[in-house]
């Protein structure tokens, strides 16, 4: 990983996981000059984006340039790397992780999760998921307001790159860093991936609003309500009660509470609307995070005895048939309370 002078070399890269985001830094550090490898999973749809070379699912009119190698084959995409990132929904990581660990691949690399989700049961971080798995690994997380179109098409956006390691932080920081995507490094790793993962169910929250027809009034008290139950939860699982003011806090909340491209937001509308969570997903060709950190978040928030009500109403509404309107009105009229 080091050169002769003693500065960290200029790494090769694989991106596991062809989704909108994984897609996405791969074009990124493509265009910067670095050698990359995009891992589809399924070989159909690998073949699909070698000969059309753009990714209609999951980041339709973006051109994948030709020098970004785009395989099925998980050891070829990764051997000779020294940089893995892996971009793949949050239920499926650590069936993956399994198949890389039999792999036995020979390396020293720096490991990146840019993945937003807890894990149902374990309801583990997904860097805690990376690390039970792969073990003792050098190891950082990606995450802030990043809507993959934007970034992709060059719209000015910022992330936050966190590890424990500060030669890590840095130097990811470097490698992702470009004049349209500005990277800010922080230690928290639990504040940055609590964030990243729980602002998406508080998304759905600020969608069903918009379904049910409400107004801005409304969608203002669920995002500031939602970040405090959202640092509530996070100061008690050890993270910094700042970092959620932060870009992977409220900047990432705020960007998927209001996007029309966020796939949160656009669950929360429909059900808002009256179609039921399976027609939703039927219909959905991308992961939307927040249907599972729901049911995630929400027994997290009774583990550790963490009151969040907006959290609980969601969890109610997606897996307990509630209705909107009741959950709305459950909220509204709870004992009065100091801010």
């Amino acid at each position: 990983m080091k050169s002769g002078k003693g500065k960290m070399k200029r790494p090769n890269v694989a991106v596991l996981g062809d989704g909108g985001w994984g897609t996405t830094l791969a074009i990124l550090l493509s265009r910067k000059g670095y050698n990359v490898s995009l891992w589809s999973a399924f070989s159909d749809y690998g073949a699909f984006l070698r000969k059309n070379r753009v990714n209609t699912k999951f980041l339709p009119g973006i051109k994948i340039p030709a020098d970004i190698e785009i395989t099925s084959d998980l050891k070829a995409a990764c051997l000779n790397k020294q940089l893995i990132v892996f971009a793949i929904p949050s239920k499926y990581i650590r069936g993956v992780l399994k198949k890389f660990k039999s792999l036995q691949i020979d390396n020293d690399a720096i490991y990146l999760s840019v993945i937003k989700g807890i894990e149902l049961n374990s309801l583990k971080r997904m860097s805690e998921v990376i690390l039970e798995e792969l073990g003792r690994i050098k190891l950082a997380v990606l995450s802030g307001p990043t809507i993959a179109y934007e970034v992709a098409i060059g719209k000015p956006s910022c992330a936050v790159i966190s590890s424990k390691d500060k030669k890590i932080r840095r130097y990811l920081q470097n490698i992702f860093m470009t004049e349209k995507f500005r990277i800010y490094t922080n230690e928290d790793v639990v504040g940055v991936e609590l964030g990243g993962s729980l602002k998406n169910v508080i998304a759905i929250a600020c969608g069903v609003s918009d379904g049910l027809g409400f107004g801005t009034n409304t969608k203002a008290a669920i995002l500031s309500r939602g970040l405090a139950e959202i640092s509530r939860l996070g100061v008690n699982m050890g993270a910094k009660k700042e970092t959620f003011s932060g870009v992977s806090g409220l900047g990432d909340l705020v960007t998927t509470c209001i996007s029309t491209r966020s796939r949160n937001r656009f669950v929360g509308e429909q059900v808002g609307k009256g179609k039921s969570l399976g027609s939703i997903r039927s219909h959905m060709q991308m992961v939307a995070e927040g249907i599972t950190t729901a049911k995630s978040a929400y027994q997290l928030s009774r583990r550790n005895k963490v009151s969040m009500p907006i959290t609980k109403e969601i969890y109610s509404v997606l897996y307990k048939n509630k209705s909107p309107f009741k959950a709305v009105k459950d909220l509204m009229t709870r004992s009065k309370k100091e801010e």
